[in-house]
């Protein structure tokens, strides 16, 4: 196919795409190659495997130089989405309910309305071998999936990033009925404000003795953060809410569950009518 044209405007715009402890240079290289075919140029690493820069992934970009020389290395996931303010994440892999699940057309309108309105965006991509994690998913507020043939379904990340760049394209040239955002008075949250909730909530929870038993607790932290980083509950989802108001109104930083300080009238009360029951 055809080559690079420099007398054509070169587009440099959109979501930025966001690798997850990618492996080989190479592979790397291939993405900011297909990125460039369809207009990304915002590329951002977290720990990559054998370091950047790297000239294998330079040399696998075929000339996408504005792409590898503006990529960006984070050293966490939370880090690189911080000032993002909408992200997906790609996955091939079943998970919890907790999110909604979009298809690469769907996901492309979406992140093409929300960048038209002036938000920053992203799209999560995995490590090779073994994708997102659940506690990487919970990060982002929306899933994407591929539509592939159920008996070949892998993709290499060059690949997943070729798709979602060609959607992102397209989005732009269809002649879409934009559906208006609902009027707010201000931007949405950044990922870093998001964050910084999820850490403030569980921190107090954690003084309350909220995760119990403590084996339990980083899949409680999980399905919390699945939990509060979407937009719509469902009724499990509103018994989560509803065990950590519990908790927070009956037990007091200076009297967690546990603790074996004395319950005062209220407290006892509430236990009682709770039961006592584990959270799920």
């Amino acid at each position: 196919m055809a080559g690079t044209n420099s007398e054509r405007e070169l587009l440099a715009e959109g979501p930025a795409i966001i690798l997850v402890e990618p492996q080989l240079g190479e592979n790397i290289g291939m993405v900011a190659r297909a990125m460039a075919n369809f207009g990304l140029f915002e590329l951002r690493l977290v720990n990559p495997r054998d370091g950047w820069p790297s000239e294998k992934a330079r040399s696998a970009a075929s000339n996408a130089n504005h792409v590898i020389e503006q990529t960006t290395v984070f050293a966490t996931l939370e880090e690189a989405i911080a000032d993002l303010n909408f992200v997906y994440a790609t996955t091939a892999r079943q998970r919890d309910g907790f999110k909604a699940v979009r298809s690469p057309v769907t996901a492309a309108g979406t992140l093409r309305q929300r960048f038209r309105a002036g938000e920053k965006t992203g799209i999560l991509f995995g490590r090779e071998k073994s994708g997102l994690s659940n506690e990487q998913v919970a990060l982002a507020d929306e899933i994407v999936t591929f539509p592939v043939n159920p008996a070949f379904a892998s993709l290499n990340i060059a690949q997943a990033v070729l798709l979602m760049s060609y959607e992102w394209m397209k989005s732009g040239m269809e002649d879409l009925e934009a559906t208006p955002f609902q009027a707010v008075d201000q931007m949405p949250a950044t990922k870093d404000q998001v964050v910084g909730l999820f850490e403030h909530i569980e921190e107090a929870l954690d003084a309350r003795g909220y995760f119990r038993p403590a084996p339990k607790k980083p899949k409680m932290v999980d399905n919390l953060r699945a939990v509060l980083s979407r937009r719509a509950f469902t009724s499990q989802e509103i018994g989560v809410m509803r065990g950590v108001i519990s908790s927070l109104d009956r037990f007091s930083r200076k009297r967690p569950r546990g603790s074996g300080a004395p319950l005062d009238e209220f407290d006892a009360e509430n236990a009682e009518l709770d039961g006592g029951a584990d959270h799920e």
